[in-house]
């Protein structure tokens, strides 16, 4: 092994990894569920901005892993123009921290984080996820 690549596995994974994974991710949900997801903005960013953590009453941005902003499909109208597009983040950092924690692949938890934010766009709340897993 090259001094180079030794070094490559000491760093964390950047935000265009994350993207990479993210990526990946979508590319393998079913073609029916992607195709309602394909105007969704994806963005990866280290943290939740203060705006949102206190909007949302959360002080330890490392809680907060993904979100999804936006208008769920449910609740769209042919009249709704003008607005920003429907947009899911991941947050690197407290990602990155619960991979640390959890054992669990890194592909996995971003798969598993992007999922959970594409259910709040079809519609589904967090206990309609959490009965479902």
């Amino acid at each position: 092994m090259t001094h180079a690549k030794f070094l490559d596995r000491l760093l964390a994974p950047r935000l265009e990894d994350i993207e990479a994974l993210a990526a990946q991710a979508l590319a393998e949900i079913p073609p029916a569920l992607r195709d309602k997801v394909r105007d969704v903005v994806i963005r990866v960013e280290e943290f939740a901005d203060d705006g949102t953590l206190e909007a949302m009453g959360i002080d330890d941005p490392f809680t907060l892993t993904g979100l999804y902003r936006g208008v769920p499909l449910k609740d769209k109208s042919v009249s709704d123009s003008g607005s920003l597009p429907d947009m899911i983040f991941l947050y690197r950092r407290p990602i990155l921290d619960e991979w640390c924690e959890t054992g669990v692949s890194l592909g996995d938890l971003v798969r598993e984080v992007l999922i959970h934010e594409i259910g709040h766009h079809f519609g589904f709340s967090d206990n309609d996820m959490d009965a479902i897993d």
